[in-house]
């Protein structure tokens, strides 16, 4: 591959999963297999056996993709990795940003974190204008947010609303604004706000039935770019859940081989718009590693 700056805006870690998703547990059961909504699912690929899914084996995959720093973020169904994420974040200083979750408490964490992250469609309270003193706190301390809306433009009115209260605050919109389903673009379009950026994780997962190399994939960043400028959209994997059918570097190759983008397309989206939101300067292209392939 072209030697580039990659980095990946949207991965998840935990040394022990213990989350819940409508009011069901969800727990690892060996073999990358855990509950979901009751029922068993393949949550990670199956070679991680202890369903341990930790910084370094992460590592080992964007070291072969050539990834060179990553953006974990969190959901409800893990359970909260907020220690976990510390000691990685103290660990591996220039490959990790971190995010804490927000889990609808006063008792959200904010210091030592890169940014926090809130699960906005899984709200118990859908009405996102009640979250501008959390909104101002992040803006106040320097960090980002990171969410997951609602389908569609159930909650961009109220989005737009928190970006004019704090317009020195920086957004991530995550799922790619979920867009597989009605009214996506919405989404795309709060990052005509100058703060607001769209990030990818779980476009492989959206488009999975059309699966590898997703054409319509790369047809959505097309339309989105359209929307609100290339400079605005980064790239993000949803590691490990999505690596159940396709390898990390899939992930990555889907964009790099397409002929749909530019060279400097790729380069915005795979890199070099996440270095300048995260604050990811003066990183360098990792080497390609020999294959025995």
């Amino acid at each position: 591959m072209r030697e580039r700056i990659i980095i990946d805006a949207h991965v998840h870690l935990w040394e022990k999963q213990n989350g819940c998703i409508d009011g069901l547990p969800v727990y690892g059961l060996g073999g990358g297999v855990s509950t979901f909504l009751g029922r068993p699912h393949q949550m990670m690929p199956p070679y991680m056996d202890d369903n341990v899914n930790n910084a370094e084996r992460l590592l080992a995959n964007m070291d072969y993709a050539q990834v060179n720093a990553c953006v974990v973020t969190q959901e409800y169904m893990d359970g909260n990795q907020d220690e976990y994420l510390l000691k990685v974040r103290h660990k591996y200083p220039e490959r990790f940003r971190v995010c804490s979750l927000y889990e609808e408490r006063e008792d959200y964490r904010l210091e030592g974190f890169d940014g926090i992250k809130i699960c906005a469609g899984r709200l118990k309270c859908q009405d996102l204008k009640k979250l501008l003193p959390v909104f101002r706190k992040a803006e106040e301390a320097g960090v980002f947010i990171g969410l997951d809306l609602a389908d569609g433009d159930l909650q961009t009115e109220d989005m737009q609303y928190l970006i004019d209260a704090c317009p020195e605050l920086k957004i991530t919109i995550g799922h790619f604004g979920m867009v597989t389903t009605k009214g996506w673009q919405k989404q795309i379009a709060l990052a005509k706000n100058p703060n607001v950026y769209i990030e990818s994780g779980g476009l492989t997962w959206l488009f999975h039935k059309e699966f590898y190399p997703y054409p319509s994939a790369i047809d959505a960043i097309l339309e989105a770019r359209d929307i609100c400028g290339m400079e605005k959209l980064m790239w993000g994997s949803d590691y490990p859940r999505t690596m159940t059918d396709i390898t990390y570097t899939s992930a990555v190759r889907f964009i790099a081989d397409t002929p749909k983008m530019t060279e400097a397309e790729k380069d915005a989206f795979l890199g070099g718009n996440a270095v300048k939101f995260y604050g990811l300067e003066g990183l360098k292209p990792l080497p390609e590693r020999e294959n025995m392939l």
